[in-house]
């Protein structure tokens, strides 16, 4: 398939678009998430592309971020960081876009999979959003699509936990619309994305798929909608902000295989962050108009051994 890491091919309506480096499990880097993001655009501007497929070669859709340059993708990030590294999302195509989830698909590999219209998943892939044990935030907007796919509840049980799970339980969750065996899973959402060619009006769908699933852009921080006289930043410039601070202020050293309590993220001279989500005119008495940027209080503290400890 060549050393490209993001690969498309295009027949009977429908692009298959596939992560491309299989020895590495397809795990994800910042070229990767560039030409993942090329090949949505290329697939929305399309005429002859009717659905899509992402999907990963070899044994795993994508096993997370690449770490390989000695732990940087957990490094503190630069003023350009963004948390949705692949632009445009998969709910910004104009057709379906399906995820055919062959194997693992873990962190960022199983968030970019929730921005995707339908998932099936292979029953025996592992997965997990396991951000939180890595000590950084879930990205690509996992916060708006998880919920709404399975509810708040069961959206806290996988983002609070950073557990792992199967294929098949993330069938019964309504993480996926379907659990197969692993060689069935790019088949059948072939087949699924072929009738949507064969039998789907484009401009209907298109509108179906805007009116379905509206965007985080579309929503406050604080929950009202972007269009009404609140005043506030949407969730898309809030959240930057927050993962900046998480990622930033960490060593994150936490490894595979570590011992309860060992392994996670170091506190750099043991401070820690805390995020408070106070309106100005709270605390400050300004005016509730303040922009998220204002609303949002970062406070360091020290956070000191007590000096009689054994």
């Amino acid at each position: 398939m060549g050393n490209e890491p993001v690969t498309v091919d295009i027949a009977d309506g429908v692009a298959v678009v596939t992560l491309n480096r299989p020895e590495q499990l397809n795990a994800f880097t910042g070229p990767m998430g560039d030409e993942l993001g090329r090949a949505y655009a290329s697939c929305d501007a399309d005429d002859a592309v009717r659905a899509v497929i992402v999907t990963g070669a070899g044994r795993a859709f994508c096993a997370g971020a690449d770490l390989e340059p000695g732990g940087a993708t957990f490094a503190a990030p630069g003023e350009q960081f963004s948390a949705s590294p692949v632009e445009p999302p998969a709910w910004e195509v104009r057709k379906p876009v399906l995820a055919a989830i062959n194997g693992h698909a873990i962190g960022i590999g199983l968030t970019l999979a929730m921005q995707c219209d339908l998932r099936l998943v292979a029953e025996d892939a592992k997965l997990g959003f396991v951000h939180v044990r890595r000590g950084v935030i879930p990205d690509a907007h996992a916060h708006w699509t998880v919920p709404r796919a399975v509810g708040h509840a069961r959206a806290a049980d996988l983002l609070l936990t950073g557990r792992t799970f199967s294929g098949r339980e993330a069938a019964e969750l309504g993480l996926a619309n379907r659990a197969l065996p692993a060689e069935e899973v790019l088949p059948a959402t072939l087949d699924i994305a072929r009738d949507i060619a064969l039998h789907t009006a484009p401009m209907s769908v298109a509108l179906t798929k805007r009116w379905a699933r509206p965007t985080p852009a579309k929503v406050s921080w604080r929950g009202s909608s972007a269009a009404t006289p609140s005043g506030r930043g949407s969730l898309l410039d809030a959240f930057p902000k927050h993962q900046y601070v998480a990622s930033g202020t960490h060593r994150h050293t936490a490894g595979k295989g570590s011992a309860p309590g060992e392994g996670r993220p170091s506190l750099a001279a043991r401070r820690r962050v805390t995020m408070l989500l106070v309106p100005m005119s709270v605390s400050e008495g300004k005016s509730s108009n303040s922009t998220t940027s204002d609303a949002i209080r970062i406070i360091t503290t020290a956070n000191r051994r007590p000096a009689n400890t054994s």
